[in-house]
């Protein structure tokens, strides 16, 4: 770690920015390729392992999801705003990546000690496990601040090649693997496969960054920057945290408090699902930047915004119905008989989720950020709680019970949005 340093112009050459509809879908793209590459991970880790072994590693990936989330602290939304503003990004990402730094080593390892006194009988014990867990969530909160950053350059297309060439190496790691030992592989094993794509993604981003803006990284704890960071950040963060947490937290009860075999079973479903809903979230994360810069036109991006992610997203979401049986038939029969109707019940909900992501992007616009950490907390618990409470019923009813609370949620949420939209266009005029 270094302290902050003088930032010379010359280290900041102009940028040329691309469309919001280009970054958009740049985006959209580059997650279309990690959640594709991420699926046939899954597919081979089915051969490479037995339920019990692929049902752990799915429980750690959501629980490096989550401290990824928790992780980043909002910098990645700050970094929006402070570019946006104006701000050098040099010295913006270096307070950024030591705050992700340091807090993706801590909370990683903190999960990994409160896993060992919670779940003694499910939680992995080997070094190997645990230095690609801490690894994993380190390399995977700074792909989150790479992504939001490039998107404040207006480059967020730059994602689709960082992210295709870390899901092909994991996939590729994981196949050697599966033709070393069919169903011998073990959960530390799997992990060690996908944590070596999420280090490629994260080396190919700083590659990426460094020849945009000439930003070489020194990560830096200089208290002023870091304070400014995490004002924005925080609240930010929590907003986040509340559009994310039910899809990761739920895999991992399922894991502990069900089964690791029920877990292995909704997982699949639930990752393909996300593909649909990464475009409003994606198209979301544009919107914000552009409301920034142009809060002027807050209403117009706003459904310009949602009406790509409704096309993306309904497109995605209608493959995803079609063919929701030969797509976990990849997996193997049980896991296409056990999650056909929950895929499609699940991909059904992005259309709830593109209102949610709407709302959201301009309540971080215009800073109502009680408001909206209030809606997503009620949500995201009654999300939870519905599909926890099906799960004796099958992963089909647990996807039901998913869907009828999102959409229900989504409808009052619509409302809402209409109206602080038109109250800021009357306030404007």
């Amino acid at each position: 770690m270094t302290a902050e340093r003088e930032i010379a112009p010359t280290e900041a050459p102009p940028v040329v920015r691309h469309s919001p509809l280009r970054s958009s879908l740049g985006l959209v793209l580059a997650k279309a390729a990690q959640t594709g590459t991420g699926f046939a991970f899954w597919v081979v880790a089915a051969h490479a392992a037995i339920d019990r072994e692929v049902g752990l590693t799915t429980a750690a990936v959501s629980a490096v999801m989550i401290c990824t989330q928790l992780a980043v602290l909002g910098t990645g939304s700050a970094v929006i705003v402070s570019v946006g503003r104006g701000e050098p990004p040099a010295r913006v990402l270096d307070a950024a990546f030591g705050i992700v730094g340091v807090a993706g080593t801590v909370l990683a390892l903190g999960y990994l000690v409160l896993e060992l006194f919670v779940a003694p009988n499910t939680a992995p014990m080997s070094v190997l496990f645990w230095l690609t867990f801490v690894v994993a969530a380190v390399t995977g909160t700074m792909c989150t601040v790479l992504d939001q950053a490039l998107v404040a350059l207006g480059r967020g297309s730059s994602a689709t090649l960082r992210y295709t060439l870390g899901g092909m190496v994991s996939l590729g790691a994981t196949a050697l693997v599966a033709l070393q030992a069919a169903h011998a592989a073990t959960a530390d094993v799997l992990m060690a496969c996908w944590t070596l794509g999420s280090a490629v993604s994260c080396i190919i981003g700083g590659v990426q960054l460094r020849r945009l803006v000439g930003y070489r990284p020194r990560p830096s704890l200089h208290p002023g920057r870091g304070r400014s960071l995490l004002k924005m950040g925080i609240p930010n963060q929590l907003l986040t945290l509340t559009e994310r947490a039910p899809g990761l937290v739920l895999p991992l009860l399922l894991a502990h408090l069900v089964s690791p075999e029920v877990a292995a079973y909704w997982y699949p479903a639930w990752m393909m699902a996300w593909a649909a809903y990464t475009a409003p979230m994606l198209i979301g994360i544009v919107q914000f930047s552009e409301g920034v810069r142009e809060p002027g036109r807050l209403a117009a991006t706003t459904w310009a915004s949602f009406r790509w992610s409704l096309i993306v997203g309904g497109l995605a979401a209608m493959v995803l119905i079609v063919f929701a049986h030969p797509l976990l038939h990849l997996l193997g029969d049980r896991y296409a008989n056990a999650s056909t109707g929950t895929l499609r019940l699940l991909a059904a909900g992005v259309v709830a989720y593109a209102v949610l992501q709407a709302y959201n992007s301009v309540c971080r616009v215009l800073g109502r950020y009680t408001e909206s950490i209030i809606v997503g907390v009620t949500l995201g618990a009654a999300l939870c709680v519905s599909a926890l409470l099906g799960a004796d019923s099958g992963s089909s009813a647990m996807a039901l019970a998913w869907l009828v609370v999102l959409s229900a949620g989504a409808l009052v949420i619509g409302l809402r949005l209409i109206a602080i939209l038109h109250r800021t266009k009357k306030e404007a005029s």
